[in-house]
């Protein structure tokens, strides 16, 4: 399911700020060397991403999916000076792409990679956070909010991407499709979770945009 129609969405790329260089390079390195740049985030969802992170100017972001680290740099553009970044990714093997780019950028002082399981690596973190970005293995959405909604600061925000999911989410769904399934339930629980208030943006393939009381 398109949500906008290409000529929309070239529309709404001419007006809007422009990726960096690095950002830029670093897209089309994506596209040349892996075999899903779809995952990638993107120039406009990036620069939305890169916005609301400096509207909150967070003194820690978590990122739960790297791939290739372009919202991770764009998320880090918002940190306070003294801020950092930890980013989760079970990929060992494409971990280079976005290490080279970490270190060549402003940031690489604050960007701090994790390597593994992030039900695990959650367990392990004593960080309360400003800016959480969920953007990994759909199955895993539910259990990646109720471990991360009690680190969350007061006013702290949720970015969970995918939650449209092409459209899936509104359909029939069969009962081997674990990834809609979860995404339905997770769409759900939000609106019913008095903890937070939720908007469900439709960028890209969906963002939820969550706001803890």
């Amino acid at each position: 399911m398109e949500i906008l129609s290409d000529e929309l969405e070239k529309y709404i790329s001419q007006h809007t700020t422009a990726e960096s260089e690095i950002l830029a390079r670093l897209r089309k390195e994506t596209f040349l060397r892996t075999t899903q740049p779809q995952m990638l985030s993107g120039a406009y969802q990036g620069r939305l991403l890169s916005l609301i992170s400096k509207m909150i100017n967070p003194k820690n972001i978590l990122e739960i999916g790297t791939f290739t680290g372009y919202a991770t740099l764009c998320l880090a553009e918002g940190l306070q000076k003294d801020g950092k970044i930890i980013t989760i990714d079970r990929n060992e093997e494409l971990m280079y792409i976005p290490q080279k780019y970490f270190e060549e950028s402003e940031f690489s002082n604050q960007i701090e990679m994790k390597i593994g399981n992030a039900l695990d690596i959650l367990d392990e973190l004593e960080d309360n956070f400003n800016l959480v970005f969920i953007d990994a293995d759909k199955s895993n959405y539910i259990n990646y909010y109720n471990k991360i909604i009690d680190k969350m600061n007061s006013g702290g925000v949720i970015l969970a991407d995918n939650v449209l999911w092409y459209g899936k989410v509104m359909e029939e769904t069969k009962a081997n499709d674990k990834d809609t399934l979860i995404l339905k339930e997770f769409n759900e629980m939000l609106v019913s979770d008095s903890r937070i208030e939720v908007v469900l943006l439709p960028v890209r393939d969906g963002i939820s945009l969550i706001r803890k009381k």
